[in-house]
């Protein structure tokens, strides 16, 4: 079942219109799924489930160790500092491709969804690409004069098969006197 997402307004910068519904930023994982980072992402909200934490369970359950499913955005928060990297390193890109291209200072997530598929599995390498799927019309908010966008972050492994999509709807805004 495909998504449905609202329209497109109709004033938008050409630069802007030429985003909408093409994949940007497609990148893998800058490391195999491992898991040490499962284990220190459970601990740290004190997730206890011993699908991830016993290996027999996770055997039985799920065929093997996979991650939880509410990490799959982790993958693709970069450090920010890597041997080599040069320029800025931040997650969801053409959110701020969109604040800059739209002259919106400030900006907010919304709303958050994912929806998920095949389970993410220890050794596993994940190709994400970003598609901005509709920008709104500008409106007034408490926050100030701007608009929403939606953003899928689309993701696969390494064998194709589809893992996830979170849906971002972010507003992107001008304070009053901005």
């Amino acid at each position: 079942m495909a998504t449905e997402y609202p329209p497109s307004a109709t004033d938008l910068p050409p630069a802007v219109q030429a985003l909408i519904g093409q994949p940007q930023y497609e990148e893998q994982t800058e490391f195999p799924i491992e898991q040490g980072y499962v284990l220190t992402s459970c601990a740290s909200v004190q997730n206890g489930n011993p699908l991830y934490w016993q290996p027999a369970v996770a055997e039985e359950l799920t065929g093997g160790p996979i991650a939880p499913p509410s990490m799959l955005s982790v993958w693709f928060r970069p450090h920010h500092w890597a041997p080599g990297a040069t320029g800025e390193r931040t997650a969801l890109m053409t959110h701020f491709d969109l604040k800059r291209l739209l002259d919106l200072p400030e900006a907010v997530v919304a709303s958050n969804e994912t929806v998920f598929g095949e389970p993410v599995r220890m050794g596993d390498v994940l190709t994400i690409r970003q598609i901005v799927r509709s920008v709104g019309e500008l409106k007034d908010t408490k926050l100030g004069r701007g608009r929403f966008w939606t953003i899928d972050v689309e993701t696969v492994n390494q064998r194709g098969e589809w893992v996830g999509t979170d849906t971002y709807t972010c507003l992107g805004y001008r304070k009053p006197g901005q």
